[in-house]
């Protein structure tokens, strides 16, 4: 299973075009099975448009409009012959002028719903955070895929970790959680997730290849006067999985970047 997770930072960065287009490029290349973005906007004024019936909609996402990242990346896709089941969850309104959510694209159809995870529902406010659930079968079994942005630590990250906790006890299915979890490794956020009786594993440390570390340079958005790159972006996974590789992309080596956040490239097995 070819996996990738990126906190896009989508229209919001410079040269936005040009690097939506090496996405669109690597994700023909690479042709993932399942993508997690993070991040994911359209102008809050731009036109709204029909979507076809590769979109399943959630019940507090705004409609989707002409400029929705990953509707344009799905389209261009489709006149490529690859098709992608998505969904987008939207959580607020972004640097007063996007609406701004996550994402799962998937090879095979998807079941998908979203869990508020944060004290607040206005999407006025940024700390309203909803995490975007997926259920779909790969390779025979099934499999829940969670796109995820949390928050810091001490700005809300315990209260959103237990709903989200909450939810997943319930499933009673291997997971795959990926994203922007703004807590660094080591750290507390971080030992909480792995100290869950999830029983989830972090696919950078379990990974039989892996290549890159940190998934922030210093100083990004939210993490103003920070010195040091940090790995805050994540694969957690449940043991039924195991790790075949992972890789951090798009940071400027091998791969050009494309957003203030690097990718991780990952190749999943069912045990």
């Amino acid at each position: 299973m070819k996996f990738l997770t990126l906190n896009t930072h989508s229209w919001m960065e410079k040269e936005a075009e040009e690097k939506f287009q090496l996405l669109f490029e690597d994700i023909l290349d690479k042709d993932y099975d399942l993508i997690c973005f993070q991040e994911i906007n359209q102008e809050i004024t731009s036109p709204e448009v029909e979507v076809n019936d590769l979109y399943q909609a959630l019940p507090a996402a705004e409609p989707i409009h002409q400029d929705h990242y990953v509707r344009l990346l799905v389209e261009k896709l489709l006149e490529q012959g690859k098709n992608y089941y998505w969904t987008w969850a939207y959580n607020h309104i972004g640097y007063d002028r996007y609406h701004e959510g996550v994402a799962i694209l998937s090879k095979t159809p998807i079941e998908a719903r979203e869990i508020l995870v944060s004290d607040v529902d206005d999407p006025t406010d940024y700390h309203t955070r909803r995490v975007a659930l997926a259920e779909t079968v790969v390779d025979g079994k099934e499999l829940a895929v969670a796109s995820v942005h949390l928050s810091w630590w001490d700005k809300g990250f315990q209260e959103e970790w237990a709903r989200f906790e909450a939810v997943l006890k319930e499933l009673n299915k291997p997971l795959l959680l990926a994203g922007d979890f703004n807590n660094p490794a080591s750290q507390e956020g971080y030992q909480a997730i792995l100290a869950s009786p999830l029983g989830l594993q972090d696919a950078f440390e379990v990974a039989q290849e892996k290549s890159g570390s940190y998934t922030v340079p210093p100083e990004i958005d939210g993490w103003k006067g920070n010195t040091e790159p940090l790995r805050i972006d994540y694969v957690f996974t449940t043991k039924e999985l195991a790790v075949e590789n992972l890789h951090v992309v798009f940071d400027g080596n091998k791969s050009p970047q494309v957003s203030d956040h690097y990718g991780l490239n990952a190749i999943l097995n069912w045990k």
